[in-house]
């Protein structure tokens, strides 16, 4: 019995060889010995944290404040801007407010940075929002801003 000759190299079939799936590479180590890459700061730090959002958070805490002692204010859009519109020859404004109109629901803006300027640490910031806060609504409540908040000035 004749047994099956392999065929030679020349006489192969022209098919593509079916290659093994690529596997990914494992890196042994990391690039010039300085540690894995990685995030600077775990998300729950405030390192990580921008200024606008902790700006956005001192806001809030002192709207919260406010809504404890004025349950009317959760009628009121509380907004931040980073600057107010520039007219010349005036003082840069920290605040302002605008009435309810008939679609609209009444408005107290914050501007950021010239809060932030104005302000050297976060407590001196927190502390000045709150009273932008205070005297915007006190603004839009026509009150004093001792009659929306006790410790207004105070601190």
């Amino acid at each position: 019995m004749d047994s099956p000759v392999p065929p030679s190299p020349s006489h192969r079939p022209t098919e593509p060889a079916a290659e093994p799936p690529a596997e990914p590479r494992v890196r042994r180590r990391d690039r010039h010995g300085r540690g894995m890459r990685g995030p600077v700061a775990p998300p729950q730090v405030p390192l990580s944290a921008s200024r606008a959002d902790t700006f956005r958070d001192l806001v809030l805490d002192s709207v919260e404040r406010l809504e404890r002692r004025w349950p009317q204010l959760a009628d009121v859009d509380f907004m931040i801007m980073e600057v107010p519109p520039t007219v010349p020859g005036e003082t840069v404004p920290l605040g302002g407010s605008l009435p309810a109109e008939k679609d609209e629901p009444a408005k107290v803006v914050v501007y950021r940075r010239p809060v932030e300027i104005r302000s050297k640490s976060r407590d001196e910031r927190a502390l000045l929002v709150h009273e932008v806060v205070v005297e915007q609504v006190a603004e839009l409540l026509g009150l004093s801003p001792e009659s929306v908040d006790p410790r207004y000035g105070q601190d």
